[in-house]
């Protein structure tokens, strides 16, 4: 079975057909979903999907394009919805400079703030890291990242960033950009990382793979990009599904 470790099934382009699309995941080999967040006022919908499907989990945090705003009163929301058992992960947190959505100053505050929660209520974080490195790599060393541990989604850093991530014992989450045709950098990086700290991802409604780039993304094509992983690394696709779907459960602590 295949583990899909970031999905947004709150988006909008799923109102219509989301329930057609998930009831269709045990017949297609999807066996657990993450459904992520990127704001607060998501997180109702999302814990109704995860209410609604068993097969579901959830992270809830502040997407680094919607921090401007914040304030600790957020904070405080953010562990009472955390409290929720189906609420695995913080996140997605992070920093985000290639769009700038929020400034930089407050982006580096929350990005903190939201790791220190994370390590108050021992859950591991989901990272969102866009033309970021430095800084987020800055961040996560000074708050002891490895005290609580999670993945980097949708890396996009180098191979020797890869290296002090793994020293920190987290995760490589790999989504349809390993699929595409001028795709080297996460090639290489899938190459260097060990089976057992990867992740697969599709990030739907997004980046969705080949060959069906520029449709509207869902789990139902995790398995692209298992497959691809799996010619990276030369195993079958049966290892790559059992491997990551292991590394999901006990990345998110998934009894």
């Amino acid at each position: 079975m295949l583990f899909d470790s970031h999905a947004h099934y709150n988006d909008s382009r799923f109102e219509k057909d989301m329930d057609e699309v998930l009831s269709s995941m045990n017949e297609n080999n999807v066996g657990m979903i993450l459904n992520s967040c990127s704001n607060l006022g998501e997180v109702p919908d999302i814990l109704k999907i995860c209410e609604k499907y068993p097969f579901i989990y959830a992270s809830v945090g502040i997407h680094p394009h919607d921090v401007k705003d914040l304030t600790d009163s957020d904070m405080d929301m953010l562990i009472k919805y955390a409290e929720n058992e189906k609420v695995k992960a913080i996140g997605e947190i992070g920093l985000d400079y290639f769009y700038d959505n929020s400034p930089r100053d407050l982006q580096k505050k929350w990005f903190a703030r939201q790791i220190e929660v994370a390590k108050q209520i021992k859950l591991p974080i989901i990272i969102h890291d866009r033309d970021a490195h430095k800084d987020c790599m800055d961040i996560l060393r000074s708050e002891n990242i490895q005290d609580i541990g999670g993945v980097f989604h949708c890396y996009s850093g180098s191979v020797e960033m890869a290296k002090e991530i793994l020293d920190w014992g987290m995760y490589i989450a790999f989504g349809g950009s390993l699929t595409f045709k001028k795709s080297v950098r996460p090639v290489e990086v899938a190459k260097y990382v060990p089976l057992d700290r990867i992740l697969i991802e599709t990030d739907c409604p997004y980046l969705t793979p080949e060959p069906h780039r520029g449709k509207r993304n869902s789990s139902l094509y995790i398995h692209y990009v298992a497959e691809k992983l799996a010619q990276i690394k030369g195993v079958s696709v049966e290892e790559i599904e059992n491997a990551t779907f292991e590394n999901g459960k006990r990345c998110f602590n998934i009894k």
